[in-house]
Order: structure tokens, then C-alpha cells, then sequence
């Protein structure tokens, strides 16, 4: 009886484990990003976009492209980098073949002139919203974590945004900002 009840709580344990080692996994390995989740803010945490946009943009960067199926599309914004993908990808129930990255996330390229519906659909709220600018957000996660034996707060902070920009006349941009600031 002993034996099996020491076996029962090792399978307890490996189960209690599993999902962490899993997260850890993601975190290590950016090639098992899932593009969609990642734009989506579903699925993914800062370390996790972080070390994707430094695998994306480091000494690896062309297998990396190859990976994903996408190109590098010139851009007339210095705050983006745009990307055209060999096959579509569905975030927020639409699909589009156009991706950018800003300092802080990726974004779908939307062919939607109005970013209201999809806005309103996930709760977006608007902090500009004027006949030709949208900016708006939803904070999906904030946390402040005071750091062991140090005045040091770091502030996580994940959110969902729908944007329109003059660059992308026609364009909604929607996506997901991931960051962890020191204050």
C-alpha cells in the first residue's frame, strides 16, 4: 500500500509541476510562439515577447523570418516595422497577411478604416478619438513587484491596443503591448 501511495504523490507532484515547466518552456524558446496569441495578448507574458522580439531582430533574424514565413516591408513610420507574411494569420476573427512591431509589441495590420467596432467589441477605451486619429487601450495586466532587498519596483504591464496611424491610411492597428518599466 505504501508503494502506491508514494507513486500516487509522485504523479501529484510531476502534475503539480507540469504546467510551470510548460510556461518555462515558452519563455525559453521563442520559436514556439504562436504569432496569434501573441498579438491577441492571450497567451503570452513579458519575458516571453521579449525574448521573441530579441530573436526576431538578433543574429538569427533570418531564420527566424524563414520559420515564420514573413518579409520585411519597408516603412514609412519610425516606430514600426512592418512585416508581410506568406500566409495569413487570424487575430480578433479577421485575418491579414501584414504584421508591424513597436518598441513594445507586435500589432495586426487590419483592413479597416473605422477602429470603433473593433474597439467596442473587446473593450478598448479610446484615449484618443478624433476624425483622424485613434489610440486606445485595455489593460489585460498591471503589477507592481517590489524587489527582494531593494527600493527597486518593477512595474508589468500588459495591454490590448487599437490604433489607426497616418502612415496606414485605411488601416486599423490592433495588438498587444507588453512592458516592465522601473519606477
Amino acid at each position: 500500500m505504501s508503494f502506491y501511495r508514494n507513486d500516487a504523490l509522485l504523479l501529484a507532484a510531476l502534475l503539480l509541476f507540469a504546467p510551470a515547466s510548460h510556461a518555462q518552456t515558452a519563455e525559453q524558446d521563442p520559436s514556439k510562439i504562436d504569432l496569434a496569441k501573441l498579438i491577441e495578448c492571450t497567451t503570452y507574458d513579458v519575458p516571453s515577447y521579449n525574448n521573441f522580439a530579441l530573436w526576431l531582430t538578433g543574429p538569427e533574424r533570418t531564420t527566424v523570418m524563414k520559420q515564420f514565413g514573413i518579409s520585411e516591408l519597408p516603412s514609412d513610420n519610425p516606430f514600426l516595422r512592418e512585416f508581410q507574411l506568406s500566409s495569413p494569420v487570424t487575430v480578433f476573427g479577421r485575418q491579414t497577411h501584414r504584421i508591424a512591431f513597436a518598441s513594445t509589441g507586435p500589432l495586426a495590420v487590419l483592413d479597416e478604416p473605422d477602429p470603433h467596432p473593433l474597439a467596442k467589441q473587446f473593450g478598448v477605451t479610446a484615449s484618443v478619438d478624433q476624425p483622424n486619429k485613434f489610440l486606445g487601450e485595455k489593460i489585460i495586466l498591471s503589477r507592481k513587484d517590489q524587489q527582494e532587498n531593494s527600493d527597486t519596483v518593477l512595474e508589468t504591464r500588459i495591454s490590448l491596443n487599437v490604433s489607426t496611424v497616418d502612415t496606414h491610411p485605411g488601416k486599423t492597428l490592433a495588438g498587444c503591448s507588453y512592458s516592465i518599466e522601473v519606477e
